[in-house]
């Protein structure tokens, strides 16, 4: 599967109504992990609509720093995740949940489904995929 088709994955997950973003990020990279996508989705249940309140980091972004500490076996993460972070920002925007659904000349900065499509893309990119 290309990066584009995981991402485009990701997307459809997202929009099933069955997934989370964070949950479709790792689910589209579960291949990356030892873990099952239902394992995976169990896991990142928790971190969607930054943590549930829209204040903290995009479940997005989160999801795919999960799968860098399950590829990399927690080492060298900080590393990684920094620079998936620092990309993230740079492509979306922002990093926290509610600055990215903060409406501006009537639409969000970044839709969930580009902050889902972004997280994969550059997880992959970083990771050498």
């Amino acid at each position: 599967m290309t990066l584009s088709e995981r991402a485009e994955k990701a997307v459809a997950l997202k929009n099933s109504g069955q997934y989370n973003c964070s949950q479709a990020v790792t689910a589209a990279l579960a291949d990356q992990t030892g873990l099952s996508e239902e394992q995976l989705k169990q896991i990142s249940a928790g971190f969607c609509a930054g943590m549930g309140n829209m204040e903290a980091t995009c479940g997005a972004l989160i999801g795919a720093g999960m799968i860098a500490g399950l590829k990399t076996e927690g080492k060298g993460t900080l590393s990684v995740t920094k620079q998936i972070q620092e990309e993230f920002g740079k492509r979306c925007g922002a990093l926290k949940c509610k600055d990215l659904k903060a409406v501006t000349n009537g639409k969000p900065l970044c839709p969930c489904e580009d902050c889902v499509r972004n997280a994969v893309i550059i997880y992959g990119e970083v990771m050498g995929l």
